[in-house]
């Protein structure tokens, strides 16, 4: 049986300032779990976050992620709060256009740096600081935020289609590692989410194009992206270690 409830289990969601990561912060605190709020540079979107949530033994937290000490001590600042980690759900991550064809060859290097440091290499690092505790708990739950373009491309935007990717294979592989370990690993992977950025395309003469992309004609409320995690997440679906969930609408559909 499925138990949807997280009492008590300690819960890290990176990236939690807005959008899906925001509301998977929520989701987690109406399932009684108390929830970390990480951020980076929204200091004001991650308090906003705080305050919507139901009251509980919540923390809010800053971290460069792509600092591989702020990451060590990041963690290191949950267990001494509340002595263990139960979740972590990897959701932060940038996404900036940089089409082989129009920018520099220094703008082309610099947004594959970036990106493949705040997407993977960041997540990994989280990742690693986790287990170490999680392994001596013997348990604990990864859930990593992927995305529909790792599968169909990102023309405009090649680093990020590739970060992902990258964290889709690093989050099998973990799978397997840390099975033994009673530690299981889930990836979501959205298409279009009504996000702020998205919401805001969605204005522009590419909205009509967008929607109707899935054959629901709308793109995924951040709340769906939510509930995906918290299956993956939730006590009596081990056996799902390993998977990649798509929640794209059927907007695309992979063999």
């Amino acid at each position: 049986m499925i138990d949807l409830m997280f009492n008590d289990k300690v819960v890290l969601v990176t990236g939690a300032s807005s959008g899906i990561g925001r509301a998977t912060a929520q989701a987690f605190a109406k399932k009684k779990a108390n929830v970390v709020v990480h951020y980076n540079n929204n200091q004001q979107g991650a308090e906003n976050t705080f305050r919507s949530i139901i009251p509980g033994k919540h923390e809010l937290i800053q971290a460069n992620l792509v600092d591989p000490e702020q990451v060590r001590r990041m963690i290191n600042r949950i267990i001494a709060e509340y002595g263990r980690i139960d979740i972590v759900v990897n959701n932060a991550g940038i996404f900036e256009e940089h089409p082989i064809d129009k920018v520099s060859y220094v703008d082309w290097q610099k947004s594959w740096e970036q990106t493949l440091s705040t997407n993977l290499v960041g997540p990994a690092n989280v990742c690693y600081c986790a287990a170490q505790y999680m392994i001596q708990q013997k348990s604990g739950r990864i859930v990593n935020i992927s995305s529909r373009g790792a599968f169909r491309g990102e023309p405009k935007q090649p680093a990020y289609g590739a970060s992902k990717a990258g964290l889709n294979a690093m989050s099998q592989s973990l799978a397997i590692a840390l099975a033994p370990h009673n530690i299981f690993i889930g990836v979501v992977a959205p298409g279009f989410v009504s996000t702020e950025r998205i919401l805001e395309k969605l204005e522009t003469y590419h909205g009509k194009n967008i929607l109707n992309q899935s054959p629901l004609g709308r793109i995924a409320k951040p709340e769906e992206v939510a509930n995906a995690v918290l299956f993956l997440a939730a006590s009596g679906t081990e056996f799902t270690t390993g998977t990649i969930l798509d929640v794209n609408g059927a907007s695309y559909l992979r063999s």
